[in-house]
């Protein structure tokens, strides 16, 4: 993995590109770490952060589009069957999912923004979007600047780091840990807003 992510490192913003595609497929290493190494190491000047924001940004939509694509291609009951049964390996919840796809019937464009901002769920919920048939265009354009948003904070973080890789280790971790407490902190928050919101009906029934 570490020979791989020094290769992809070492094609400037293509492999930035590629990077920034595969995590939204296999979220290995994490979005935050990759993000964070990227702004360290790729970013010498305000151009070069610039350029990397843009070229993770529109990666990250595409691996968003890769699994919308398979959504409108699996349907409603394919789709919730599917995160039914493999969701548990990606901690992705079939009770997440189906509240988030109820999110999505009530404001499809707040929910593909939203769903940035949550772990697991921001890689997998666009298999929901496809699946329910939302206009692409809203989808694109709102999953796009939640991306940005989320990119944006973690290369600006690395490339504010990249003075002090005496102390790279340290300064990683601290960063990681408060995103993590606000990760938890807004996972709460759904969790509480979903008790008052019961999941959408028709996902366990023929379309």
């Amino acid at each position: 993995m570490s020979d791989l992510l020094s290769a992809a490192l070492g094609l400037g913003l293509f492999g930035a590109a590629c990077l920034a595609f595969t995590e939204k497929i296999l979220p290995v290493p994490p979005s935050h770490v990759l993000l964070l190494l990227l702004g360290m190491t790729r970013a010498p000047d305000l151009a070069a952060l610039g350029s990397l924001l843009v070229v993770t940004t529109l990666a990250s939509t595409a691996g968003c589009l890769f699994w919308y694509a398979l959504g409108v291609r699996l349907g409603p009951v394919r789709a919730g069957a599917l995160v039914g049964r493999f969701g548990r390996y990606i901690f992705l919840r079939r009770e997440t999912y189906l509240r988030f796809s109820a999110a999505y019937r009530r404001n499809h464009i707040r929910a593909s923004l939203l769903a940035q901002f949550v772990p697991t769920v921001r890689n997998y919920l666009p298999i929901a979007a496809g699946a329910l048939r939302l206009p692409a265009l809203p989808f694109v354009l709102a999953t796009m600047l939640g991306a940005m948003l989320w990119n944006a904070g973690f290369l600006v973080a690395g490339y504010a780091m990249r003075d002090s890789v005496h102390d790279l280790p340290t300064v990683a971790f601290r960063i990681m840990a408060v995103v993590l407490a606000l990760e938890v902190a807004f996972f709460i928050g759904l969790r509480s807003h979903w008790r008052r919101v019961r999941p959408a009906k028709g996902w366990n029934s023929p379309a």
